[in-house]
C-alpha cells in the first residue's frame, strides 16, 4: 500500500498532500491536516515542500537559485553573532535573504508565567505553547544586486507615515560586511514597528 506524502511544521502539526483535478483536468495538489481524501504519495517531479517562516505548509515549483546556502546561512549566523534579537526566521525569496522578527514580544509574555506557582511540566507546556504562537513579520533584507560581484543593497521595512515599504539603507556591499551591521539596524526596526 502506497504511503501518502506527510509534513510535519515547526509547530508540530503534521499536514497531508492532497491531490486533485483542475477543470481542465490538470493535477491539482494543496496541503492539509486533514488525513482523509485523495492522498499523494509522491511529490510530482520539479516540486518542492516549502514552509514559510509562521509555518504554513505549501508545494511549490522548486525556485531557481540565485541565493547560496552558504549566503542564507551567513545571515543567520550573523543574526546569532551580532544582534541580540532571539526570536527570528531567515527566508529566501528570489534574490533576497529575508529576516523576520517575531510579532510579539515574547520576553514580556514569558514573564507573565515566570513566577507562577506551577508544576516544571505545566511550566514547559506553556512555554511550548508560546514558542508555537508565535507569527513573525518580514523586517529587513538583503537583496542581491549584482550576480557577478555578490553585491547586496540593505533593506528595512518603515513603518512610519503612509510609507509602509522597504526602504534602502546605505551602500551596497558584501553580505559579511553588511550583515556586521545589523544589530544596530535592527534597533532601528524594533523602534519603528507598531504596538502589537
Amino acid at each position: 500500500m502506497a504511503v501518502p506524502v506527510t509534513y510535519v511544521n515547526a509547530k508540530e502539526k503534521t499536514y497531508y498532500l492532497h491531490q486533485g483535478v483542475t477543470k481542465t483536468g490538470k493535477p491539482n495538489y494543496h496541503f492539509a491536516m486533514k488525513s482523509e481524501g485523495n492522498l499523494a504519495d509522491s511529490i510530482p517531479e520539479g516540486y518542492e515542500i516549502y514552509e514559510n517562516p509562521n509555518a504554513q505548509v505549501f508545494l511549490r515549483r522548486i525556485p531557481p537559485k540565485i541565493i547560496t546556502d552558504e549566503e542564507k546561512a551567513s545571515v543567520e549566523e550573523g543574526m546569532r553573532k551580532y544582534s541580540d534579537v532571539e526570536y527570528f526566521k531567515i527566508d529566501v525569496k528570489g534574490n533576497a535573504i529575508l529576516i523576520y522578527m517575531a510579532v510579539q514580544d515574547m520576553d514580556a509574555l514569558m514573564a507573565i508565567f515566570q513566577d507562577r506557582p506551577m508544576s516544571q511540566d505545566e511550566k514547559a507546556r506553556i512555554m511550548k505553547a508560546l514558542h508555537q504562537g508565535i507569527h513573525y513579520t518580514p523586517e529587513m533584507q538583503f537583496v542581491l544586486v549584482d550576480e557577478t560581484k555578490r553585491t547586496f543593497a540593505t533593506l528595512r521595512y518603515c513603518y512610519l507615515g503612509s510609507i509602509d515599504d522597504w526602504i534602502p539603507i546605505g551602500r551596497s556591499g558584501k553580505l559579511p560586511r553588511l550583515v556586521e551591521g545589523v544589530s544596530n539596524l535592527l534597533i532601528t526596526c524594533q523602534r519603528g514597528r507598531p504596538n502589537s
